[in-house]
């Protein structure tokens, strides 16, 4: 979540998408999140944190496929995994490029290719975007012809290891990974499992789109002999009350192998989970284990550096809310709803007065310098990070987030 100036928006809601057999229950809620990596041998190679970051276009049939591509330093063979991006409102061409740098970070420590096609008709993608009206099954089952072109193409690549892959997705693309294993998947034997992030496709234009939603599900179980681990929280925004249960159950209902694991409530949305960096904390542990009984690896294999907030320095107390430098009241107004916000935060002004807060994401420091330059000719730099005041006053030049 970013605020800029007076304007407030969410860069990671998904308003048109999303649940195994073991149905699990961990109370992960928490008012405060920090990412607590694995400990790191220092002698493991250093991957920068580009995260070696290759654009490509993946042919299917008269299309490509723009596609993200994250690895590890070196010629592999890695294992891979493939992951499908959620459906914004609106004109899918104008959602941007999927790059969920928080999961391919993690997966990229652990020796894995990360590869995230946009599907036909979304951002750089050719084509147009399908939705095949109000039936759900069928559209899971197109989206996931761009996932199997992806999975075939990416295996002809010489540093995949084409013997262990897994495909992922989160929301639509939750629900796009489960159609892809329904029928495409047989025809790609290194695909191990598949991991299903509060997955499906939300219709409110459709009467009755709750009941084709868990029908899709259950019409992709009959099918579906792939083992799965789902994850969904309590208080996600789109999938209310008990329907991801419901989705859960029409799926395994045919003798499908899955675990959903209910990991409570998240922030002030489990929807959000997967665009978080602190979302990780949470969901690696039972995508470990579970990648783990699939014979994925496991193990860390690399360091790769993640956003650190410069030290505090003492300039003030972060509720100082009259210390802020610049700011008019509007500012202030603006810096006390920074200070409600979770701890993963960032606050930043400029010498004209311009500030913008951001919270959650993989790195809230640059968002917050970013929406605070869109408004300011002068530099703009961090007051606040997390729950210190680091600004140091003016002139300094040590502000900045740093990696």
């Amino acid at each position: 979540m970013v605020c800029s100036l007076a304007t407030a928006f969410v860069t990671s809601a998904a308003r048109a998408e999303p649940i195994g057999g073991v149905r699990q229950s961990e109370g992960l809620s928490a008012p405060v999140f920090g990412r607590i990596p694995d400990a790191l041998d220092p002698s493991l190679p250093v991957v920068a944190n580009g995260l070696n970051e290759t654009v490509i276009g993946v042919p299917e049939d008269d299309i490509a496929l723009e596609t993200t591509v994250f690895k590890p330093d070196g010629a592999g063979p890695f294992p891979m995994i493939v992951f499908n991006h959620g459906k914004l409102p609106g004109n899918a061409h104008a959602q941007p490029r999927n790059r969920p740098i928080a999961l391919a970070r993690e997966f990229v420590r652990h020796g894995y290719v990360v590869v995230v096609p946009n599907r036909r008709g979304f951002a750089g993608s050719g084509g147009d975007y399908t939705g095949h009206g109000c039936n759900v099954e069928a559209n899971g089952f197109g989206q996931a012809r761009d996932v199997a072109a992806t999975v075939a193409y990416m295996s002809q690549q010489p540093y995949v290891d084409k013997t262990h892959i897994v495909v992922a997705g989160t929301s639509h693309g939750g629900l796009t990974t489960m159609a892809y294993g329904a029928r495409d998947a047989i025809a790609a034997p290194g695909v191990r499992g598949l991991i299903n992030f509060s997955g499906g496709l939300r219709q409110d234009e459709c009467a009755g789109w709750q009941k084709n939603l868990v029908g899709a599900f259950g019409a992709y179980g009959e099918h579906v002999r792939l083992p799965s681990l789902w994850l969904y929280g309590d208080n996600d925004s789109v999938w209310q009350g008990d329907l991801s249960a419901q989705m859960y159950s029409a799926f395994v209902a045919h003798g499908a192998h899955a675990d959903m694991l209910d990991f409570g409530s998240y922030k002030s949305d489990a929807h959000r989970l997967v665009g978080d960096r602190d979302g990780v904390q949470v969901w690696w542990p039972r995508v470990k284990a579970f990648l783990a009984q699939i014979g994925m690896p496991t193990s860390v294999q690399y360091q790769v550096a993640e956003p650190r907030a410069p030290q505090a320095s003492g300039y003030a107390n972060l509720d100082a809310v009259q210390s802020v430098p610049f700011v008019d009241e509007n500012g202030r107004a603006g810096y006390r709803n920074f200070l409600n916000q979770y701890s993963s935060r960032a606050f930043a002004v400029s010498d004209s007065g311009a500030w913008s807060w951001a919270e959650g994401g993989d790195d809230p420091m640059s968002v917050a310098i970013a929406g605070c330059q869109k408004q300011s000719a002068d530099p703009c730099r961090l007051y606040a990070v997390d729950d210190a005041v680091v600004w140091k006053g003016a002139g300094a030049e040590t502000q900045t987030a740093s990696r």
